[in-house]
């Protein structure tokens, strides 16, 4: 794996200390330090420690430095620290990330542990580089990890100056921060909490969520999808998990502003880590039918290996945020390899589960161009047919259609029964744009009981893939 910039491989090292300590199965705290220390040493030192259950050499034998960017002067060496808990030495490496060969990676004499019991490792590099970008740059991402709700890990950030008088910054991410969830929670139910989070936060630094423009979690719609295969090579499982969330901001508050707009950001992991989303994914993105559920994608945008969607004819209080998670059923992962197809599969799977749970648990929501088209005739249909109800002299006929209509009276207003078939043939419409594309299955009468038909609709919302 092969890095442009040190910002980018800061990133990749807080990834691979996160899961070090997702993988420990313990409380564990991941640090990151950036420390100028002096005027005269324009470098940064850049600190990455956890305290999971210790590194192999091989997550750092495959990284390269390629950049020859002013800004980014570095040597290339990486210094590693680390011991797992039955090891009864530190062991020290140094890694020239520039280097090739063998001689890239030199042994260092190692620490006797003397008798105690931990695992870690701990990552510095000093590169020239501006403090403030990077500290940015970190906290950002770790917002983004922040959505997988891994309950385990604690997260500190410190950032100083040592020339500057007051320039310590410091903020910490606590563990078992979901509180609300269930133990043992299923990754898909702390993929969707942690979303959410995100989302009344703004995805930026904010640590509560804002009030202002979500005075109620009501204002979230969530949906949520699953897809999964077997690869046959290697006999394990991937799953893909997709979660979209709808929100509705107060268009009485025009002081807070996101970070994109009315755009939608797709957040991308890849084995419980930030990831760059690869082109067959955003190519998938691309082709689902977005039109099915009356969105107009404008397009995509690329920006720095992250998705931005551009709608056409989304409403101004009306924001889409979606989170894809890809990882494998399994305690090592195996080595990366082009799965373009399969991606593509699995990312349009899961999005359209995820669209489609969205449909059927909020009435109204996601209808197609063609629903809505239809609908804007039901006010109209609905007068006519109450007009042909009360114009009626059959009183026995009258009788029956009020009894249809739920409506006890026959005294009862033009307005409340006109109305009241309005909203039965509204629910009709909204029924079978959800199931649309089962042919197979006989639309809804306008007068069944709702109850039946939507028990009859109910789907499991999670399926293989079918490969």
């Amino acid at each position: 794996m092969e890095f442009s910039s040190v910002q980018k491989l800061c990133l990749h090292l807080i990834s691979l200390a996160y899961r070090r300590c997702r993988l420990s199965e313990q409380i564990c705290r991941l640090s990151v330090i950036l420390t100028r220390s002096s005027s005269s040493l324009p470098s940064l030192r850049i600190s990455i420690s956890d305290t999971g259950i210790g590194s192999c050499l091989e997550e750092f034998q495959e990284l390269r430095f390629s950049s020859t960017d002013v800004a980014d002067n570095w040597d290339g060496v990486l210094s590693i620290k680390t011991t797992s808990i039955s090891d009864t030495e530190i062991y020290n490496y140094q890694i020239n990330l520039k280097g090739s060969g063998s001689s890239r990676i030199t042994r260092l004499p190692s620490d006797m542990k003397n008798g105690a019991i931990f695992s870690g490792t701990e990552v510095c590099l000093s590169p020239i580089i501006s403090l403030d970008l990077l500290v940015a740059e970190i906290h950002s991402f770790v917002q983004k990890m922040l959505v997988l709700r891994i309950p385990n890990v604690a997260i500190q950030l410190v950032a100083e100056d040592c020339d500057v008088l007051g320039s310590r910054y410091e903020k910490v991410f606590p563990a078992n921060m979901c509180n609300d969830l269930s133990i043992p929670a299923a990754n898909l139910e702390r993929l969707m909490s942690g979303l959410e989070d995100y989302v009344l936060k703004h995805g930026n630094n904010l640590s509560d969520k804002c009030n202002s423009c979500f005075p109620s979690w009501e204002t979230l719609k969530v949906g949520s999808g699953v897809v999964c295969c077997t690869e046959n090579r290697l006999h394990t499982e991937l799953v893909m998990e997709a979660v979209i969330i709808l929100s509705n901001i107060s268009i009485q508050n025009t002081t807070c502003l996101r970070e994109y707009g009315d755009k939608t950001e797709v957040l991308y992991f890849k084995d419980f880590s930030p990831c760059t989303m690869s082109q067959s994914s955003m190519k998938a993105l691309k082709g689902i039918g977005w039109k099915r559920y009356g969105l107009h994608l404008g397009g995509i945008v690329e920006k720095d290996g992250f998705a931005i969607l551009e709608w056409e004819n989304l409403p101004s209080d009306t924001h889409i945020d979606i989170v894809l998670h890809s990882y494998h059923k399994q305690t090592v992962v195996p080595a990366p390899r082009k799965m373009s197809q399969l991606d593509r599969k699995l990312v349009k799977g899961a999005v359209k589960l995820s669209l489609d749970d969205l449909k059927m648990k909020h009435s109204g929501v996601l209808l197609s161009s063609r629903a809505l088209q239809i609908r804007s005739y039901a006010p109209d249909l609905a007068k006519t047919i109450a007009g042909l109800i009360s114009s009626s002299t059959d009183l026995d006929f009258q009788g029956e259609c009020f009894s249809l209509l739920g409506l006890q009276s026959r005294e009862v207003g033009a307005e409340i029964m006109e109305n009241c078939i309005k909203e039965r043939i509204v629910s009709v419409i909204e029924i079978n744009d959800r199931k649309a594309h089962k042919s197979n299955e006989v639309a809804p009468f306008l007068f069944e009981d709702d109850n039946v038909q939507e028990v009859a609709f109910q789907e499991v919302h999670s399926s293989p893939l079918d490969l």
